[in-house]
């Protein structure tokens, strides 16, 4: 088996589209009243499901966090420890919800999280000082 892609089930899928498009510059061409979402960064596809669509498709209920949860991160690589603290700053200004400022780990990492609108974790981080 090959990873293609990895993907996340939405409530909101305006404000989850908005985000990932003009946040964090996801490759996106779909409008916001769809049901299931493509987007593209870096040449990873990344899906954003509807929630009620999948149930209704799977014929079947499930259950999901609710505010900011710790299930899952997406990782976010950027070029320097510099970078980290930029893309946090611009990244805050654009309305992600802050979580872990930038910080310099033990292991050499330069490492920040923020959430998504429906509080899924995003990591920025970089190994280069």
């Amino acid at each position: 088996m090959k990873l293609e892609g990895f993907g996340i089930f939405v409530c909101d899928m305006g404000a989850m589209i908005r985000f990932y498009r003009d946040v964090l510059g996801f490759g996106i061409r779909e409008s916001e009243d769809t049901s299931n979402v493509y987007l593209e960064k870096d040449g990873t596809l990344f899906l954003l499901y509807g929630r009620r669509d999948f149930e209704k498709m799977t014929g079947r209920s499930f259950a999901y966090a609710k505010g900011i949860q710790g299930h899952t991160e997406i990782a976010l690589g950027v070029e320097n420890y510099a970078a980290v603290d930029r893309a946090y700053a611009e990244t805050i200004a654009k309305g992600a919800r802050g979580v872990m400022e930038p910080t310099t780990e033990p292991w050499g990492q330069r490492t920040c999280y923020i959430a998504d609108p429906e509080g899924n974790l995003i990591e920025i981080g970089s190994f280069t000082p």
